[in-house]
Parts: structure tokens; C-alpha cells; sequence
């Protein structure tokens, strides 16, 4: 093709051929990655991995001199490949940190090389129309039958939750206070800090839900000048408030309501699973995360609005973007369609996706998860040296090695994890002596072509990391691992 491989464009007429010859060099160098490894993350810690890549030429990461497109791709991508924690490993199950599907990561790349950058209309012409048709479907998901709805794309839940905030403070005349439960997101309390909002009033939960006559009596001194934050897929143990009763409350007080359905929201895509969030539709505002049941690389949310007319809050002009006598003549606005300037295509891979699955696809593939992991909290609930907090309402199965104290919980999951064996979550639950916290494991389960039978191993290895720690002999599973 002539000239420098690593000063080759991506986009244009070229940027197919150029993209065909070094796609494969780094596609070898992940393949590459994966065979080096032993587990779903690399053994021996921090420490390890910061000698692994020095060892690999750690000075030279900012070299003077380069070495070269194909050299540098290989090589990075196999340190990446086998130096990272792999979602796509059954033992890779801590966070709400999904395995992408490669229909996804291929549109990834198409809009990628294309760039089309989302603050103007003249950089991304049909990347500006896909996304507001697809946000238009997402708006119609959570809002059903309501015109007036529409939505946007964000970094994730902690950008919507702001949104749903900060939306909240422009339509409500006075000071407004933020109103949640104590199973909420960490990014609702920083929402309010950064908006120079007062403290949330914190209303306690049961069974790691909302406690709706709590909510009401917390609402009593606030009325209209309160937003309430609901959770729909708590990040502990993917509970679901009980919205119906929260938006009767919230509506007879005058309060807004914003739910953060993050983790939960696209039960709306499955028939079976949908009634879990009766009541989302009542909503002011929602956040979800595509993902996570979603299956999309990071960061792919979105923000979505009963009443479009909300999001006018979003409005700015620069006149190099969006000049008035631009968007009088027909030019869509996208610089009002975030609190970012530039911005990816992300609208792009997730509409890319919807369109490959369907709903009906997508919502299949939650209902597998939702379903592995019942099936997984079955086999703790059989295990003589496992405790399960509960039924999973979506796919967390929260446990704990029986009788163990928090610093056997908390040295189990390290000994694990430094092991390379396994990435199992942790989260403090409200069980101990009257209410007192106590620490449990947790496996957040987004890998939707597993089944129960994957997860033995991991829960005999956290039985017998646990009797190793205690220096007893772990009991034996019920069940054939």
C-alpha cells in the first residue's frame, strides 16, 4: 500500500485495506494474549502485572523513536489480552462489567475509523440520524404510548443519574432536595455534590429495597421541592424498589421521580421479565446501561425523558457549532443533546445490536441470565458450607461462606483474586445483630450462554479457599463439580 503502516488513515477510500491488513495483526496478538493465560484475570496481584509490563518494555512506552504499527499492535494487544480481566470467563462475575458481543465490538470499529463526532451535525450527518432514531425507539420503551417522550445517550449510569438530577433542579422553582434509599447508586450523592444540591435524605431499605411508607414520611416535609431516586437493579443485590407504590407516593407529595434502572431497565425487552419494573413508565427520567444487559463495550447509556421538553435544560449555544441561523435552517442541534461536547458514536454499536437481536433477541438473553442465576443460588442454598442471602431478582446470586466472619469474607475473595483463580464482588448487607453490616460475595452473572453447571467449581473453590483460611477440610459439594 506504500508509505508507513503507522500513518495509515482509517477512514476514506483506503481505510477498508488499511484496516484489513492490521486488524488481523491485532486480532492475532489478542488470540495471542488468551493463550497465556490461566484464569479470568492474571495471578500475583498489582505488583505482578506492573513487573509483567515492565519486563515487556516498560521505559519504552513513550519512545522517542517508534517501532512500528504492526510491532506495536501485536505486542500491546497480547499484554492487553493476557493482562486483563476477561468478562467472558464464568469466573470473571464481581461487577456489572459485561462480555460485549462481537456483532457490537465489529460496529465499534466501523464507527471508529469513521469518527463521526456528536456535538454538530456536520460531523456525523447520518451517525445523528441512526442515533435519534434508535433513541427515539428507547424513549417509546420506557415511556410507552407517551408522545412527548424522548432520550439520550450518556457514559453510563453515573452520567444519567446526573441528568435525572440536574433536570429535576431546572424544572422545579427553589432549592430542590434529593431523596433516595440507602440501596442507592454512590453516584446519586455525588450527583447532588456536583450540582451543589443538598445532601440526599437517605430513606431506609428492607430486604434491600425501598421502604415505600419510609419514602412517604421522608416526602411529608419536602413536597414538590423533593426528587426521589429510585433503583430498579441495585448494585449489591439487583433489587427493584417498588416503583408503582414509590410514583403513587411520589405523585400525591408533588415530588419527581428519576429512576436508576442501570442494571434492570431492559427487563422491558423480555415479556416474562417486563412486570418486575411495573411502574418505571410512571417515571419522570430513567437510566439505563446497554452495558450491562446489553452486551455492549463500555460506556453505552442512556438517559431517557417523559417530557422531551425537559431536556431543553441541555441547551448551549457555540456558534461554531450550532449557530441560531443554522438550526433555524434545518441543522439538528446535537450539541443540546448532552453534557458533553465531542462525543463517540456510541448510538451506533447499540442500535447495530438492537437491530441484529431484536428486542425479542435481547430480551432472551437477560431471561438466560436472570435464569442461570436462580439456578445458581439453588446450588449455594444445597451446599452444606454456603449461605445465600436470597432469591436473585436478576442475575446477582449473593453468598457467603457459612459461619465466616467479614474478614474471612473479605480474605477469600483477595486469596482468589490474587490467585488469577477467580473475580467474585463483595458487598456489605445490613444482616448482622440488629441490622448490623455484614460482608457478603457476590457473583453479578452477564455471560448469557453459561449455565449453573460453570459455576460449580467456582463455589467449591470459595468453599475450599474458605476452609484453607480456617485450616479445616472443606465439606464436599452436593453436587459433582
Amino acid at each position: 500500500m506504500g508509505g508507513d503502516s503507522a500513518t495509515w488513515l482509517a477512514g476514506g477510500r483506503d481505510g477498508a485495506a488499511h484496516l484489513t491488513e492490521l486488524l488481523p495483526i491485532a486480532l492475532h496478538g489478542m488470540e495471542t494474549g488468551i493463550t497465556e493465560r490461566n484464569g479470568p484475570i492474571p495471578s500475583g496481584g498489582p505488583a505482578t502485572v506492573a513487573a509483567s509490563l515492565a519486563a515487556s518494555g516498560g521505559t519504552q512506552h513513550l519512545p522517542k523513536t517508534g517501532i512500528g504499527a504492526e510491532q506495536a499492535l501485536h505486542h500491546y494487544s497480547t499484554l492487553l489480552a493476557a493482562g486483563t480481566a476477561d468478562p467472558a470467563d464464568p469466573a470473571c462475575a464481581a461487577h456489572l462489567h459485561c462480555p460485549p458481543l462481537a456483532v457490537s465490538v465489529a460496529a465499534d470499529v466501523v464507527a471508529a475509523a469513521m469518527n463521526p463526532s456528536m456535538d454538530s451535525w456536520d460531523q456525523a450527518p447520518m451517525a445523528s440520524e441512526l442515533e435519534a432514531e434508535f433513541l427515539s425507539g428507547i424513549s417509546h420503551l420506557c415511556f410507552p404510548g407517551t408522545p412527548t417522550a424522548d432520550a439520550v445517550v450518556t457514559s453510563g449510569g453515573t452520567e444519567s443519574n446526573l441528568l435525572g438530577l440536574l433536570l429535576a433542579r431546572e424544572s422545579t422553582a427553589g432549592t430542590i432536595r434529593p431523596v433516595c434509599g440507602a440501596n442507592s447508586h454512590h453516584s446519586v450523592s455525588r450527583a447532588a455534590w456536583l450540582l451543589g444540591l443538598p445532601a440526599p435524605v437517605v430513606v431506609p431499605c428492607q430486604d434491600d429495597r425501598m421502604i415505600p411508607a419510609a419514602l412517604a414520611e421522608a416526602l411529608a416535609p419536602l413536597g414538590a421541592s423533593a426528587v426521589v431516586v429510585a433503583t430498579a437493579g441495585t448494585t449489591n443485590t439487583g433489587r427493584i424498589d417498588p416503583l408503582e407504590e414509590i410514583a403513587r407516593i411520589c405523585r400525591l407529595s408533588g415530588a419527581r421521580l428519576h429512576v436508576d434502572a442501570a442494571y434492570g431497565g431492559l427487563l422491558l425487552c423480555s415479556e416474562s421479565l417486563a412486570p418486575r419494573v411495573a411502574g418505571l413508565e410512571l417515571a419522570d427520567s430513567v437510566a439505563l446501561d446497554m452495558h450491562k444487559f446489553g452486551w455492549q463495550p463500555v460506556a453505552a447509556g442512556l438517559f431517557a425523558a417523559r417530557n422531551a421538553a425537559d431536556l431543553s435544560a441541555l441547551t448551549v449555544r457555540a456558534e461554531y457549532l450550532n449557530a441560531d441561523d443554522d438550526t433555524e435552517a434545518g441543522l439538528p442541534d446535537l450539541l443540546g443533546r448532552s453534557i458533553r461536547t465531542s462525543r463517540r458514536p456510541d448510538a451506533f454499536r447499540m442500535a447495530v445490536t438492537v437491530r441484529a437481536l431484536g428486542t425479542e433477541g435481547l430480551g432472551a438473553l437477560v431471561e438466560r441470565c436472570c435464569a442461570t442465576a436462580t439456578e445458581v443460588n439453588v446450588l449455594v442454598e444445597h451446599h452444606p458450607a454456603l449461605q445465600s442471602w436470597g432469591k436473585p431478582e436478576l442475575s446477582t446470586v449473593v453468598f457467603r461462606p457459612r459461619g465466616a466472619d467479614d474478614d474471612l469474607v473479605a480474605r477469600v475473595r483477595r486469596t482468589l483474586l490474587e490467585a488469577g483463580t477467580a473475580v467474585i464482588g463483595r458487598g456489605a448487607l445490613p444482616t448482622g445483630p440488629d441490622g448490623a453490616s455484614q460482608l457478603w460475595l457476590k457473583l453479578t452473572l452477564l455471560h448469557p450462554h453459561t449455565t449453573a453447571e460453570d459455576y460449580v467449581a467456582l463455589l467449591d473453590q470459595v468453599v475450599a479457599t474458605a476452609a484453607a483460611e480456617r485450616g479445616v477440610t472443606a465439606p464436599q459439594s452436593p453436587v459433582a463439580s
